[in-house]
């Protein structure tokens, strides 16, 4: 499954893993693939370069790549404090009241709420740089379009390729404009944040739009026959990133959730703002219906949600309470149906591939 782009950064096979867990990424570089370890939640330099040591000692040398949120214009002179304080009390106490709802229990008295939403601040992102630079990664890519030109500059100093996701064509030319090596086509389809574009259709526009720049297919992609048809659509790769949740060495720290992951269909999920602010493809529960509820406040704009709601969604994962509990997933959930190891996911990926291919051969009348 080699493409050019996969031959230049020197892997295997043309397959693209995102994912939170250093584990599932240094088993995806390991299994011929390309492991991009998402830093977002990593607000202390210390632990990030705690778990790049740890990829180090885990990718038997081969290539990996990191993954920010960053935005491309900086806001200066506002504190997290001073952002929180423009949160309404009306929507303080709509927290209070859906968590009261379902009995969920406070913290430990002076227990942190653990992640809160800061990778959207610049100089947390610049935090992750200064360490990754440090470590030989092949790939940078920013969750929020093009990072800023001396970031991108950077990263070619240390011959570090950059990819930027894209929902849209008109992104897709304004990351090219701006000297991304790679482009991201993430649809619909996708978990996290995305667009509102279909896969099956933004990838061939993106691929027009940006001539002869690499583009990744994303967005509800997790068999061998869809990265066949992502090929077929001029892609370079393909982009995966919800199917690695229920693997073996994914660490959700949830029993509860990986069973509704694997109990979920594809008609499960919901592109709501109830997470961050922006349109977030999660699974729908009682916690998105409720901000979703056109009798509620609404939800706030980035970054005042995400802040908003940290606490609310430390507790709720916590104590598990699973009428509220979710996670960013995309549709392709609903063949997220048994926990197998990254190794088993990725034999499948390739096996499937190989059939897609045969068979096209024969209906093309190519032995």
């Amino acid at each position: 499954m080699k493409t050019e782009l996969s031959q230049k950064l020197g892997v295997e096979h043309a397959i693209f893993g995102f994912t939170p867990f250093p584990a599932v990424a240094a088993a995806l570089t390991r299994a011929g693939g390309f492991g991009v370890l998402g830093a977002v939640r990593y607000t202390a330099p210390d632990d990030l370069a705690r778990d790049l040591d740890w990829m180090q000692a885990h990718t038997d040398g081969k290539p990996y790549g990191l993954d920010v949120v960053m935005p491309a214009k900086k806001v200066e002179g506002v504190t997290e404090a001073e952002v929180e304080a423009m949160i309404p009390e009306g929507h303080r106490a709509y927290v209070r009241e859906i968590l009261a709802k379902h009995g969920v229990p406070e913290l430990a008295e002076g227990e942190a709420s653990g992640w809160r939403i800061t990778g959207w601040m610049e100089q947390v992102a610049r935090n992750q740089l200064d360490v990754a630079f440090d470590y030989p990664i092949k790939l940078l890519a920013n969750a929020l379009g093009s990072p800023p030109a001396d970031v991108v500059a950077r990263a070619h100093s240390h011959d570090v390729l950059v990819a930027a996701l894209a929902g849209s064509p008109k992104h897709a030319r304004r990351h090219a404009e701006a000297g991304i090596d790679i482009i991201v086509a993430q649809g619909y389809e996708a978990g996290g944040h995305t667009g509102e574009i279909a896969t099956m259709v933004l990838v061939p526009e993106v691929v027009d739009a940006v001539g002869e720049l690499p583009v990744l297919a994303a967005g509800g992609i997790g068999s061998g026959e869809q990265i066949a048809a992502a090929f077929a659509l001029g892609a370079q790769g393909a982009w995966l990133g919800s199917l690695w949740l229920t693997t073996e060495e994914a660490d959700l720290h949830s029993r509860a959730l990986t069973a509704k992951l694997l109990a979920a269909g594809s008609g499960d999920t919901v592109r709501s703002r109830a997470l961050t602010g922006k349109p977030a493809r999660q699974l729908r529960t009682q916690w998105t219906d409720a901000w979703d509820d056109p009798n509620g406040p609404g939800t706030l704009p980035m970054p005042l949600q995400g802040l908003l709601v940290a606490e609310a969604n430390s507790r709720i994962q916590k104590y598990e309470v699973e009428p509220l509990l979710g996670t960013p997933v995309g549709q392709i959930v609903g063949r997220m149906n048994s926990e197998r190891s990254v190794q088993a996911v990725f034999d499948d990926l390739t096996r499937s591939f190989e059939k897609a291919v045969a068979r096209l051969n024969r209906i093309a009348g190519r032995s």
